[in-house]
């Protein structure tokens, strides 16, 4: 019966959306008319523009505008895309002019598309273009030929939309007067998408880039299509097809920007002119970058976006939100919870009604008054609330030690063992390519979007997992910042991954209880796992050890000789409980999210099957040779 009830409910919940989406397109239609436009560049390139004008004329109208290489479809005048989340209506219905254009070529546009174009600050002729003098080129069509317009723009766009935002900042176009970079693509090598510390996100390249990388001749509204898959079991696709190098040959040799990949190992000058961050640099308009702190994709470049701008600008007006939300989820119609795990609140609909939609409000309308919008504002999972900050990291954050410690402890106090008992002072596990560490417990086709905060006991029960965790925590512990991994390792090879996962782990007894009956949707699915010993991870990073000194300049390790692997894991924003127990896990692999390291040192885009070997990592935690992780605690 309860089931049955549930899927009632759930019906209704969803015909009633159906019934407002059809509401909200029949408005729109009635009220706006499209216009599609071939928007001409300094260089004659003309970019495919569609534009939604409000019919009504008895008030001037803010632009709002988002570019694209994911296409303005559907295409035609005729054609209205269903605009099926709230808030975008707000927009709508509060009479702005919607903008969204293909980004120069993609799709329907003109010219030659170039991933993550660089960002050129000495432009001398019209020839010298790039995405933020595309913005410059756009903004000024529209301001001087879209009828009833205020003469303010704004710019907004998730992931690499986001990275098109951050652009339209630096064009210095003196009507872009808001731009919103969300999960903004900032760094490809360093911590965005495809690498992080320099290892190869294989899984997400490798269906990306089949699909999206495919040549464009001439302008389509076609799409590719995707890679063929002869499994849907994405451990078992990527183990099977071996090195990078067979990989490679599955790519073809169409697709410019995998070979780009393959052609740049280490952090050279490609990546340095493709790391916005660079150039954020005497930014104009007010700057409101978004992200989650479960955003697989771009959590680093939302972070380092505002971080850069706040060191690299400070006149600018520069904000902060962080949710907890996967990639996007800030923009959709419910973030009571990711996964398993529920934040208590819809953080979604919260942060547009008192952050976004109040932004662009004010800034681009001159509606209300100046929004009431923190240096930072950021959701602390755990204790499921949000803090509005001066500041970020918070001025209160002291960055504390906890360390490893014999037969798996984890203490704030240095391990009291000496090195006289040999067995105590280091634990020590075999890292095995041809048996890698799964990122997730299920069989899966395409990447989970609930992986960085998913169940780790999977992972805790394997023999190539170090666990360490505290006794049960007699007081909260909060975290705001960034945490700072700081092992003593040896390897008996010459490479190996290092990947630290940072996990709350819920007492045995922990239940979420009964399900909402208004929200039992969303709740169907996380009301029938069992939260009890609940393993969530906080934060996982990976760095590629011959990377450790440097991004530039990677170096073998030296067998059997102690050497310190130290780096940094992106802000978190949690809050473990009293009750609850902090744990760390430490493990070599991380499979297929990450591609394999053959564990010896050498060109892993070129290395062959035969060159993937096992490596016994030791990893000490004595009180002459201790490994520590470096917590941001709030008192």
């Amino acid at each position: 019966m309860r089931k049955t009830a549930i899927l009632l409910l759930t019906l209704f919940a969803y015909c009633t959306a159906v019934a407002r989406v059809n509401e909200d397109s029949l408005w729109i239609r009635e009220n706006y008319v499209k216009k599609e436009v071939m928007i001409p560049m300094r260089d004659g390139v003309k970019l495919f523009t569609s534009v939604f004008m409000p019919k009504s004329g008895a008030e001037k109208h803010p632009i709002l505008m988002s570019r694209t290489p994911y296409s303005c479809a559907p295409y035609g005048e005729q054609n209205f895309p269903p605009f099926y989340l709230k808030y975008h209506n707000h927009y709508f219905r509060e009479g702005y002019i919607i903008v969204i254009q293909d980004v120069r070529g993609r799709w329907m546009s003109e010219g030659e598309f170039v991933d993550v174009r660089p960002f050129n600050p000495n432009k001398k002729t019209n020839k010298d273009i790039d995405e933020a003098s595309d913005t410059y080129d756009t903004i000024d069509w529209l301001v001087k030929n879209i009828e009833n317009n205020n003469g303010h723009v704004g710019v907004f766009g998730i992931s690499y939309p986001g990275f098109y935002s951050t652009m339209a900042a630096l064009s210095g176009h003196p009507a872009l007067k808001a731009v919103s970079p969300q999960a903004p693509v900032t760094d490809w090598f360093a911590g965005d998408d495809f690498h992080h510390n320099g290892a190869f996100f294989l899984n997400d390249a490798f269906s990306f880039y089949s699909g999206f990388g495919k040549p464009r001749p001439k302008p389509t509204t076609v799409g590719p299509t995707e890679y063929p898959y002869p499994t849907h079991d994405n451990y078992k696709f990527y183990l099977e097809a071996g090195s990078l190098k067979n990989i490679a040959k599955l790519m073809g040799d169409s697709i410019k920007f995998w070979k780009d990949l393959y052609a740049h190992p280490t952090y050279d000058a490609f990546w340095k002119a493709r790391n916005v961050r660079n150039f954020l640099k005497d930014v104009k308009p007010v700057m409101l970058t978004v992200g989650g702190t479960f955003d697989a994709e771009d959590l680093f470049g939302a972070w380092n976006t505002y971080k850069a701008i706040e060191t690299q600008s400070k006149n600018t007006n520069n904000r902060i939100v962080m949710g907890p939300w996967y990639h996007g989820q800030w923009s959709a119609n419910d973030g009571s919870y990711m996964g398993n795990v529920r934040f208590g609140s819809n953080t979604s609909t919260w942060y547009q009604q008192n952050i976004e939609i109040p932004f662009f409000d004010f800034y681009l309308k001159g509606k209300g008054n100046v929004p009431d919008i923190k240096e930072a504002t950021v959701f602390f999972t755990g204790e499921n609330n949000w803090k509005q900050l001066p500041v970020w990291p918070p001025a209160e954050m002291k960055m504390t030690p906890v360390y490893l410690q014999p037969k798996g402890g984890l203490s704030f106090s240095l391990p009291a063992v000496s090195e006289n008992l040999r067995s105590t002072y280091f634990s020590t596990y075999t890292s095995d390519p041809s048996k890698p560490v799964p990122y997730t417990e299920d069989v899966h086709f395409n990447r989970t979007i609930s992986y960085m905060n998913d169940d780790q006991r999977f992972a805790a029960r394997r023999p190539d997992v170090l666990v360490f965790q505290t006794d049960t925590l007699t007081e909260d512990l909060t975290l705001g910042g960034p945490i700072v991994a700081d092992l003593l390792v040896s390897i008996n090879t010459t490479d190996a991954d290092f990947v630290v996962k940072v996990i709350d782990v819920f007492p045995d007894n922990f239940s979420y209880g009964d399900v909402p009956a208004s929200t039992a949707h969303a709740r169907y699915v996380s009301s029938s796992y069992p939260m009890g010993g609940y393993q969530m991870l906080v934060r996982g990073e990976v760095m590629r050890g011959k990377f450790r000194n440097s991004l530039e300049t990677p170096v073998p390790f030296k067998p059997n000789e102690p050497t310190t692997v130290k780096f940094t894991l992106p802000d978190v924003a949690h809050t473990f409980q009293k009750g609850h127990r902090l744990m760390v896990q430490i493990q070599s692999s991380w499979f297929p999210l990450v591609d394999r390291n053959p564990q010896q040192f050498t060109d892993i885009y070129n290395a062959a099957d035969k060159d993937f070997i096992k490596s016994d990592i030791t990893i000490y935690h004595s009180n002459k040779r201790p490994s520590k992780i470096i917590l941001p605690v709030i008192k």
